[in-house]
């Protein structure tokens, strides 16, 4: 049976690269396309801050096309689902029907992304759902990945700039998920099996930005960002 083609929904982080990880090691799916949308004011990386640069060096090691999504900064989610949603139906035009994220097990997301994928007739597939998000990074760690923390939110601002390993793992705080999939923290993947060769950087400074809390009861959610420098 031919590979379906389909679109990979690419942050840059390490969920993303497990994902994809895995995809490529079956014969399910032909990636035509990296999906990754960006801070077209700042030219990085949405929410992760990480700069369009090093992303372009990262799908270069990856040698698969990428589509940039360009959004303003704090776009609402009007016109975050315009603009997403002329692509992927340009990308439905061309015979794809299947957009792959690296989500773990948040159900509302979930949901949201299957119910906009559904308006154009396109299907939302998963390789990492449900799986054991510690057993997930050790994994990601033992195959050989090397990523690091470029956002984390107010009172993870320490961890911004270390790589993820197991003493990273260890220094976690309670309640923290080991994989950041409740948005505690955001990296960069800059070494690895997909990758031609590694991504050079250099650690810039660190900064700090308010975004509104998705929570009403909160005015605001407060991350920290370190700069990577491409080398």
């Amino acid at each position: 049976m031919p590979k379906q083609p389909a679109v990979f929904n690419w942050s840059g982080g390490k969920d993303s690269t497990l994902a994809l990880h895995y995809v490529l090691q079956n014969d399910e799916f032909d990636i035509l396309y990296l999906l990754t949308t960006i801070n077209d004011g700042f030219n990085r990386v949405a929410m992760h801050g990480v700069r369009a640069h090093l992303l372009l060096a990262q799908v270069s090691g990856l040698k698969i096309p990428l589509i940039q999504v360009r959004l303003p900064e704090m776009p609402d989610m009007g016109i975050y689902e315009q603009e997403l949603g002329k692509t992927l139906t340009a990308l439905k035009s061309e015979g794809i029907n299947h957009s792959i994220f690296g989500d773990i097990f948040l159900e509302d997301l979930k949901i949201y992304r299957e119910n906009q994928l559904s308006k154009i007739g396109m299907k939302a597939v998963f390789p990492l759902w449900k799986r054991d998000s510690l057993e997930l990074v050790k994994e990601f760690i033992a195959l050989g990945y090397r990523t690091i923390v470029v956002c984390a939110q107010d009172g993870l601002q320490d961890f911004c700039g270390r790589i993820i390993d197991q003493s990273f793992l260890n220094d976690l705080p309670k309640g923290i998920d080991p994989a950041g999939e409740n948005g505690e923290f955001h990296t960069f993947v800059f070494d690895g099996p997909i990758f031609s060769k590694e991504i050079k950087f250099s650690i810039g400074e660190r900064l700090r930005k308010t975004f509104p809390s998705p929570n009403q009861a909160d005015e605001e959610i407060g991350y920290w960002y370190v700069d990577l420098i491409p080398s």
